[in-house]
């Protein structure tokens, strides 16, 4: 995992953002451990709060559930609720698309000729 300090994402977010990112593309199993907060937090070398954010923000999502002396698993994810954060996160993406395209001065039918030309492009 890659944590960033300069990026002007706090460090928890881009600690849950990456978990969830793993969660919902099957990297993590129902019933799997996450690290334990002071190991991850030893790793990324930051602090125990921290991490702790990060594990508590998944925790409000549902993504994951605290087990007393065990740390944090994964929950079952259920089909409508992956295709709901996978809707989302394409939003969220295309959101940001079209901020930028606003700011180079594209016209709507230049960014939907974008969106159509790298939707041919062999993945």
């Amino acid at each position: 995992m890659k944590i960033s300090q300069n990026n002007g994402v706090p460090i928890y977010k881009q600690i849950a953002d990456a978990f969830r990112s793993d969660i919902l593309a099957g990297k993590y199993k129902q019933g799997e451990y996450l690290p334990s907060i002071r190991e991850l937090a030893k790793d990324l070398r930051i602090s125990v709060i921290t991490t702790m954010k990060a594990y508590e923000t998944l925790e409000l999502e549902g993504l994951v559930t605290a087990s007393q002396g065990k740390g944090f698993y994964v929950n079952a994810q259920d089909s409508e609720m992956l295709k709901e954060q996978h809707l989302r996160k394409v939003e969220e993406s295309l959101t940001a698309a079209i901020d930028a395209a606003k700011i180079a001065g594209m016209s709507n039918s230049e960014l939907i000729e974008t969106l159509e030309a790298l939707l041919e492009v062999p993945q």
